[in-house]
């Protein structure tokens, strides 16, 4: 029998508490919902649909057209001289983006194993590109050698187990098998070289080969180098190797790899005149093609201002003209084979002026990112044509070797055998010594500062707004003691910037920008505007492009670390731009429209955590901030470049290359003598800082404000400010 609906029913109890739960989650839903509402400013708007894209989608534009004037200055060429003269011009770029690379020392090679497999003989082989840092490889022979054979290079594309992997094997085996000698090489961060090795798990604890690169690949970025630059020198040093093989046909080296393995291949053919022929595979499309489809990835694959250079995919292969090269594409390869066409038809253009016609090809097959049977005979048949060791290109049926057969060390990683240097350990060294000299700069503080701000404008991007737009109204609410309106602007590119301007009832003719790396809604429901407010200040809270209404935006990429794209920095860094410094340019931008609104008033700036560094710029470049608060910012790139742990989300605020010229703190002292407050400070990890630990940053901004006797402007707070911020920002805004 059905029991009555009745309160002390206890099912009926049951139901109605579940009831009241729902209605109180629809409920606070809603209330959410609205209050998110009235401080969204470009919602309903339908001409910004596509706003959240819009930090991608601004640096591709910008991309775009340097592309196109690249484009152009190639369809002009005409002549061979011409074509010998463009050669001439990117060598010399793509040492200055890449190099300089370090001198050689002895490569103290080692032969850890000999194994004897029917037909050809393994060896495997450490060496050292660098003094301590070791490069994991193995060296097919075939049997019966007369003479002087050729010898391939296999670079390795995105497989943490490298040239174990079957796949793998099975093109070095069918190479070796047709008389090839061949060298396999681990790149950084895969295969015996996991440079985040977790010993619990015998995995990378980053979690891959991608993040393995990217992540000591942005440090490396913000010293001036690259991870490619250890890559293709890893590569040259591999040559090297080879020519002192008694076996090895100097005239006769060739280069291949697969995804990763074809932008190595691609790069370290480019550099060195020793490889006569290079069969890049998977990799090879255009600029234009990859950021119109899967965006930059991970950070070998971009150097250093490539794009702003003028350089592009098809320069790597053009430079190397007439020597042999061979494309090899896939039809459904995320790599855009509509780039792959369009950059074979530009290269073929190079190798027809040389009379050389039959010396480049493009083969592909319709397949996915992958070896295909049609591909690997077309590599075989490459190579033995003008490598001159001919043969049957069929592809055979090989069984892959046991993976333990191919370890170069004991323990199967450096990490638990030699150990040795890492990019890390390397490239601290390096930021080691471009601190040192700063160090040597900062004792001459007259001349220091204005060095640095022309450096940090020309490493940063940072563009002077030259046009400055009306804000467009969106809507108003009234709020106890004051109007919060609505307004967007246009930003330096096509796009806008959505802000809230908050007007106090009783003005005090004062403004304040606030930046917060949540957006402007997490800034406008804080405690922080309401205190402000009630001082009387207009308080301004803007959506910075990638933040808030206008982020963060579709692309993660490959190398996607704790909801930060890397990819979107490595194009801001292509692009010869920084996404600082574009956002810095914006809040100039807000600047002006705060100056029109309070007259001769005074305009001062907050900022929390990582967009900190944004308003650190904006105000260096702009002197109409005349005073900035920073409430929990990291203390310095350095700090960034020195941890071999860092927090991805800093990323977006770091510049490519500043350490040869400044560093954070650098710029900060270029705020002397306004007021400067710096409420609690991290590391590069975000962990909090002592005043001992964080002097080393610091005391430039000290010198600073002590030479230009302004010691009361600057006051710094270690530690969680808590309960006393607002005791400091009284004393701030005094």
């Amino acid at each position: 029998m059905t029991q009555p609906f009745s309160l002390l029913n206890p099912k009926c109890h049951g139901i109605l508490k579940a009831v009241c739960s729902i209605l109180f989650v629809i409920m606070v839903t809603g209330r959410n919902a609205a209050a998110q509402d009235k401080f969204n400013v470009i919602d309903k708007w339908l001409q910004f649909k596509n706003a959240s894209n819009s930090l991608y989608n601004d640096l591709a534009e910008q991309a775009f057209v340097m592309l196109g004037r690249r484009d152009s200055a190639i369809a002009k060429i005409q002549s061979l001289e011409s074509w010998k003269q463009r050669q001439q011009n990117t060598r010399k770029v793509l040492m200055d983006v890449v190099g300089p690379f370090p001198e050689k020392t002895p490569l103290n090679p080692r032969i850890t194993r000999r194994i004897k497999k029917e037909g050809f003989t393994i060896e495997n082989i450490v060496y050292g590109s660098q003094p301590g840092y070791y490069v994991t490889s193995s060296l097919f022979i075939p049997d019966g050698i007369k003479g002087k054979a050729p010898a391939i290079i296999d670079c390795i594309g995105h497989t943490d187990i490298s040239y174990q992997a079957p796949n793998y094997q099975h093109v070095i085996l069918n190479l070796v098998k047709k008389g090839f000698i061949v060298f396999a090489l681990d790149p950084v961060g895969q295969g015996e070289r996991v440079g985040y090795y977790d010993t619990a798990t015998g995995k990378s604890a980053l979690g891959g080969s991608t993040y393995e690169h990217s992540y000591p690949g942005v440090q490396a970025f913000i010293t001036g180098s690259s991870l490619a630059r250890y890559m293709i020198w890893d590569g040259i040093r591999a040559v090297d190797y080879l020519l002192a093989r008694r076996e090895v046909d100097p005239e006769r080296i060739g280069i291949t790899g697969i995804s990763g393995g074809g932008t190595q291949s691609s790069y370290i053919a480019a550099f060195d005149d020793r490889i006569y022929a290079a069969a890049p595979e998977n990799y090879i499309t255009s600029f234009t093609r990859l950021l119109q489809s899967i965006g930059p990835q991970d950070a070998e694959q971009n150097m250093l201002h490539a794009i702003v250079r003028g350089l592009d995919h098809a320069d790597l292969l053009e430079v190397r003209a007439p020597k042999p090269a061979l494309m090899i594409t896939t039809t459904r390869d995320f790599f855009s084979i509509q780039g792959s066409r369009e950059t074979a038809a530009e290269i073929s253009r190079i190798y027809k002026a040389y009379g050389k016609a039959g010396n480049f090809n493009m083969v592909e097959d319709d397949t996915t990112h992958a070896f295909s049977k049609k591909n690997c005979e077309a590599i075989y048949a490459f190579f033995q044509k003008h490598l001159r060791n001919p043969g049957n290109p069929a592809d055979l049926d090989i069984p892959p070797l046991p993976k333990e057969e191919l370890y170069a060390t004991s323990t199967g990683q450096l990490a638990t055998s030699l150990k040795g240097e890492t990019v890390f350990s390397i490239n601290r060294r390096e930021a080691e010594r471009l601190v040192s000299k700063l160090q040597n700069s900062r004792k001459n503080i007259a001349a220091h500062l204005p060095a640095v701000l022309t450096a940090a404008r020309q490493l940063s991007g940072y563009r002077e707004p030259a046009v400055y737009h009306e804000p467009v109204f969106t809507g108003r609410y009234r709020e106890n003691g004051y109007a919060l309106e609505k307004y967007f602007v246009q930003g330096e590119g096509d796009y806008v910037i959505p802000y809230l301007l908050m007007v106090p009832d009783n003005p005090n003719g004062k403004a304040v920008i606030c930046l917060d790396p949540s957006g402007k809604s997490a800034e406008a429901s804080g405690d922080n505007i309401q205190w402000l407010i009630g001082k009387g200040f207009i308080v301004m809270a803007p959506d910075m492009i990638g933040l808030g209404e206008l982020g963060p935006g579709y692309f993660h990429g490959d190398s996607f670390f704790d909801n930060t794209s890397y990819g979107v920095w490595y194009l801001s860094m292509l692009t010869g731009r920084s996404i600082v410094g574009i956002r810095a340019g914006d809040v100039a931008r807000l600047a002006h429209i705060l100056r029109k609104n309070i007259h001769d008033g005074e305009i001062y700036g907050i900022a929390k955590k990582e967009i900190a560094p944004v308003l650190i710029y904006a105000a260096a470049f702009d002197r109409s901030i005349s005073r900035v608060a920073l409430i929990d910012t990291y203390s310095s790139y350095r700090s960034i470049v020195m941890n071999r742990i860092y927090k991805p989300g800093f990323v977006f605020s770091a510049v490519p290359g500043a350490l040869k010229a400044f560093d954070l703190p650098d710029v900060a002292a270029a705020l002397a003598p306004g007021k400067l407050l710096i409420a609690g400070i991290t590391d590069g990890n975000g962990q909090p800082l002592s005043s001992e630990n964080a002097e080393t940053d610091i005391s430039v901004i000290r010198t600073a404000y002590h030479y230009k006797n302004a010691d009361q402007n600057f006051n710094i707070r270690y530690g969680d400010a808590g309960n006393k911020l607002y005791d400091l920002l009284e004393e701030w805004i005094k």
